[in-house]
């Protein structure tokens, strides 16, 4: 029988912790993780597994495919996904607080911190760094935990690489929007504004990169050109941050 006692919030956001960091496919009853989450607020992996698919129905790049199953969402479930995609930076280390067992008031203290700086003491940084971890999940998941430019799928060397610096727009840094799924190397290039994608999320690169003769150079970038990023499965880039990195982070 289906479990009838109603979702209480911090059992939705770790639902909604899930259904970031997981990609589409593995949002069942089976997934080891669903399995130990459900374990922890009391709830079993099978209407955990079932809240997933009805928070992914309420996602327009799933359901536009035809890939959503159930279409329960309900009415909390609505007014989560609201405050998601009002406030990211918020909402993610809400979430991210919640799949931990760790408490975390939203509106007690801010989401995120500036940038680092000498002279900061430990607990700031901590706090500048909440939402990261779930952040970087959520954007790999979405590419399949796959480089986004060249298919590399080594953990080790993937980045949820910021579109507008995290430095410049602090809506902006945790939403997964604002996230590809780039290896380091790239990742790099991007940061210091020596590629960037067109709005078809082909590879430009710069004058910089093209004037480089080495054989590496032309492995790694020139022969990429015009490379089109594969598109991800969620959370597909936003084209007004990759207007902002062409206009003001890419060396012309």
């Amino acid at each position: 029988m289906a479990e009838r006692r109603p979702w209480t919030r911090d059992e939705l956001l770790v639902a909604f912790a899930l259904y970031l960091k997981l990609p589409f496919g593995h949002l069942h009853a089976r997934n080891p993780e669903i399995v130990d989450q459900a374990a922890r607020i009391n709830r079993t992996p099978g209407a955990l597994a079932m809240k997933l698919v009805n928070v992914a129905s309420l996602d327009d790049s799933i359901t536009r495919t035809g890939r959503s199953g159930l279409k329960n969402a309900s009415r909390a479930d609505r007014e989560m996904w609201a405050e998601m995609q009002s406030d990211w930076s918020a909402f993610t280390v809400a979430a991210e607080a919640a799949l931990q067992g760790t408490a975390f008031s939203i509106a007690s203290e801010a989401a995120a911190e500036p940038d680092l700086g000498e002279g900061r003491d430990e607990p700031t940084i901590a706090k500048s760094r909440r939402g990261q971890a779930l952040f970087r999940q959520t954007v790999l998941s979405a590419y399949r935990n796959q480089c986004a430019l060249t298919g590399l799928a080594q953990p080790q060397l993937l980045v949820a690489s910021h579109i507008v610096p995290w430095s410049e727009d602090p809506s902006m840094r945790l939403n997964p929007r604002n996230g590809i799924a780039l290896n380091a190397l790239h990742d790099k290039a991007f940061d210091r504004g020596l590629i960037t994608f067109d709005d078809d999320l082909r590879l430009q690169i710069s004058p910089a990169l093209e004037a480089d003769d080495s054989e590496f150079a032309k492995f790694a970038f020139q022969t990429r050109a015009g490379t089109r990023l594969v598109v991800p499965d969620k959370f597909a880039p936003n084209q007004t941050a990759l207007e902002h990195h062409r206009k003001y982070v890419f060396i012309t």
